[in-house]
């Protein structure tokens, strides 16, 4: 059965007037998603009023909190000695959202007590995404 760990904090939006937005945000993991985080934000939130998740590798967070991370559409790298900065890329922009490194780091730390890293099985994810791609063939 999986086990799921689940860390709400707070985080700030950088809006483009350079203001800072306050934002809930749940931080999730799945040891049935073993290589993956999801950063769950709010609806009121989002553009289209629907809660929107993040979905992206636990290594690039680990490695996003030390030094600048990512090359796809999250990019993660600190932003001082106590925060961490996480921008998301979509084709209608960026959003910019600041996160304190300790509660990052935390969360980090919680997910290996479920799943060491390296230890992580992706044999079941695998099957199911060969079966999902093979379903009519």
């Amino acid at each position: 059965m999986p086990i799921t760990l689940e860390q709400p904090t707070g985080a700030h939006l950088l809006t483009p007037d350079h203001e800072e937005l306050s934002v809930p945000v749940t931080l999730r993991y799945s040891s049935a998603d073993p290589l993956a985080v999801h950063f769950v934000f709010p609806a009121w939130i989002s553009l289209d009023g629907e809660e929107v998740t993040w979905t992206f590798a636990r290594a690039l967070l680990e490695e996003g909190l030390d030094t600048p991370a990512g090359l796809g559409t999250v990019h993660i790298r600190p932003a001082d000695a106590t925060h961490t900065l996480v921008e998301f890329r979509t084709p209608e922009g960026v959003a910019a959202v600041v996160f304190g490194s300790l509660a990052l780091h935390r969360f980090l730390y919680r997910s290996y007590t479920v799943t060491q890293p390296g230890a992580e099985s992706v044999e079941p994810a695998l099957e199911k995404g060969l079966a999902s791609m093979l379903d009519g063939v």
